[in-house]
């Protein structure tokens, strides 16, 4: 394994440390993928992981650190002179959990913020906080709203209580990341093979300690050449909705 570290500044009582899962290979992205990772992939001029970085840095969340794997060098080499960016290399072939557990002596805080590095959204990310230490629950993930093809959550009120393999119709929200977790999630990710979605978060569900801020505005992942090219239209608009710096 290897981590690409700059001096990051301690951690103070009131400040978080973000960690972005970045390791897949993005494989519906087609060609796109082949010799780039998928936070790399561009929205305008800059990598999506870039506008993520942005976002949560322009909510008081500035220390990151990204956890990679296909192709991982190459997020070392645009973000090596990022200061306060930690890139580690958390394996090929390591589940979202695992990725996680390997990083966790990095996250000195006892709450920090966990989102992926394929997904945009002007969600209030300090709010998300807000609510996660209000409710002292382990886990807080942003419950969003979109079309299409996403397994949906069910809740009661904001508890999450059980996830759907497939989407119905009407009204149904789904994980879009923008998490937050106290250190004690580390408690539920049992080795690299572990997978964040299907064994920790379910898990938390059931024993009542996963909770969800919804979020009915802004929310897009860039899972395919389509969705690249209409977030690349709204940002050449001018009117990104995420753009909240």
């Amino acid at each position: 394994m290897w981590i690409y570290s700059c001096a990051m500044s301690p951690v103070g009582p009131d400040e978080v440390r973000l960690v972005v899962l970045a390791g897949g290979r993005g494989s519906r992205l087609g060609d796109l993928t082949k010799s780039n990772p998928k936070p790399l992939i561009a929205i305008g001029d800059q990598p999506i992981l870039w506008h993520i970085l942005t976002g949560y840095a322009a909510a008081g969340v500035r220390s990151a650190v990204i956890t990679v794997g296909y192709l991982g060098e190459q997020i070392s080499a645009r973000f090596r002179n990022t200061c306060e960016v930690e890139v580690v290399d958390t394996g090929l072939t390591t589940g979202t959990g695992g990725r996680l557990r390997r990083v966790a002596p990095r996250i000195p805080g006892q709450i920090f913020c966990l989102t992926y590095g394929d997904a945009v959204s002007d969600v209030p990310i300090a709010d998300v906080i807000k609510f996660h230490l209000e409710h002292e629950k382990i886990a807080t993930l942003t419950a969003v709203n979109p079309p299409g093809r996403f397994g949906s959550l069910d809740l009661t009120g904001d508890q999450v209580v059980g996830f759907a393999e497939k989407r119905r119709p009407d009204n149904e929200w789904i994980n879009g990341g923008f998490m937050v977790f106290r250190r004690d999630i580390f408690e539920f990710i049992e080795g690299d093979s572990c997978s964040l979605e299907s064994d920790v978060l379910g898990r938390l569900a059931a024993q009542g300690e996963l909770m969800a801020y919804r979020h009915a505005g802004f929310w897009q992942c860039m899972d395919t050449a389509s969705e690249a090219e209409y977030l690349n239209r709204l940002w050449d608009s001018g009117n990104a909705p995420w753009r909240t710096w």
